[in-house]
């Protein structure tokens, strides 16, 4: 019998529990993105996935939050600290709000993914929640697919605000930069 979602084990894996895990990884996010045409056509992959998941697990502060039943890993999200400069580019950075482009605490979470089975009850929040808490940054940022109503909705409900369009490279697709100020951050003058 599957746990509840809202007993789901959490676990946290540094870089190396994270390589060992690269196939469940990949079979949690291919699910999770079965049916979003938009998400192959702008070039996303499981293998682009493993390739970016391995090129992230040098960054310093890396975190990755698996979530279980009884017999699966159900859903997982990753993130690391990093620079404005880094995570923005130069070309967005301008365009970013004062606080999080001068800060010296920000976070990019990469990826947040849970099986369809288990969407819509709570996973992806206990997720988000975990991955704030690892990384301990005042912002977090995350880029999304214009186009993904759910993840959006998400998003919008934990508080992310649209900081502007993304373009990961000259031919990579637009996708929708939002930005977090973490409510563990002390509040603004």
């Amino acid at each position: 019998m599957a746990l509840p979602a809202t007993s789901l084990p959490i676990r946290r894996h540094g870089a190396d529990g994270t390589i060992a895990l690269l196939d469940t990884l990949t079979d949690i996010w291919a699910h999770a993105h079965t049916g979003h045409d938009d998400v192959a056509e702008a070039g996303f992959t499981p293998e682009t996935l493993r390739r970016q998941i391995t090129a992230h697990t040098r960054h310093d502060g890396f975190a990755l939050i698996v979530a279980s039943s009884t017999d699966q890993a159900v859903g997982f999200g990753y993130g690391f600290r990093c620079t404005p400069a880094y995570w923005y580019g130069e070309q967005l950075l301008p365009a970013i709000t004062s606080d999080a482009r001068d800060t010296d605490s920000l976070a990019g979470i990469c990826e947040l993914a849970v099986r369809p089975d288990w969407q819509g009850q709570g996973v992806g929040s206990r997720l988000h929640a975990a991955l704030l808490e690892a990384l301990d940054t005042e912002w977090v940022s995350l880029l999304v697919m214009p186009g993904n109503g759910p993840a959006r909705r998400l998003y919008d409900r934990l508080g992310y605000r649209y900081a502007g369009p993304y373009r990961p490279g000259p031919d990579g697709p637009e996708l929708d930069l939002l930005l977090l100020r973490t409510p563990s951050a002390p509040s603004a003058p």
